[in-house]
C-alpha cells in the first residue's frame, strides 16, 4: 500500500468513525474529497448527510448524486437508498420500475433489507404488478418462511 493509499484509507475510517459518532461537520470534512475522489463508502455517506441534512439544510439534488455515484460503484448500501428514494418518490421523482431495479442490485448482492423490501412490494403490488411467487422468492432469499408470511399455494 502506498503511502497515499494509507492516508485515504485513514481518512475513510476516520471519516467514517465520525459519521457513526454523529460528528457530521467533520464527517463531511473527511469524506467529501474522498467522495469526490470516487470512493463509494464516502459517497454513500456524503449523500446520508445531504439527504436528511446533517451539516444543515437538506440537499436533495446532492443527495441524489452521491448516492447515484455509490450505487453505479455497487454499493449495495447505496443501491439500496437509492432504490428507496425512488419508491418513497425521496429527493427524485417516485419511479416504481427504478425503485425495482436499483433494490434488485442490493438484493442479489444479499442485502437483506432490500429481498424483504422487494418481497413487501410484490406480495402487496406496490408500484408493480401483484406476484406472488416473485414475493415469495424474495421473502426466502431473506431467511422468511413464505407461509408465515401469508403466501401459501393454498
Amino acid at each position: 500500500m502506498t503511502h497515499a493509499e494509507e492516508d485515504e484509507a485513514m481518512s475513510l475510517q476516520s471519516g467514517i468513525a465520525a459519521f457513526e459518532a454523529k460528528h457530521f461537520s467533520r464527517a463531511m470534512q473527511l469524506l467529501m474529497p474522498l467522495a469526490e475522489a470516487g470512493n463509494a463508502q464516502a459517497q454513500y455517506r456524503v449523500a446520508i448527510m445531504h439527504q436528511i441534512g446533517l451539516t444543515g439544510v437538506p440537499n436533495p439534488g446532492a443527495a441524489v448524486k452521491w448516492m447515484r455515484a455509490a450505487a453505479e460503484q455497487g454499493d449495495p448500501l447505496a443501491q439500496h437508498g437509492l432504490g428507496f428514494m425512488f419508491l418513497e418518490g425521496e429527493c427524485v421523482e417516485q419511479d416504481s420500475a427504478q425503485a425495482i431495479h436499483w433494490m434488485e442490485q442490493a438484493a442479489n448482492q444479499g442485502l437483506a433489507g432490500s429481498q424483504t423490501t422487494l418481497a413487501m412490494m410484490y406480495a402487496q403490488g406496490s408500484g408493480v404488478e401483484r406476484d406472488p411467487d416473485a414475493a415469495r422468492y424474495w421473502y426466502s432469499r431473506a431467511g422468511f418462511d413464505a407461509d408465515e408470511m401469508g403466501l401459501s399455494d393454498s
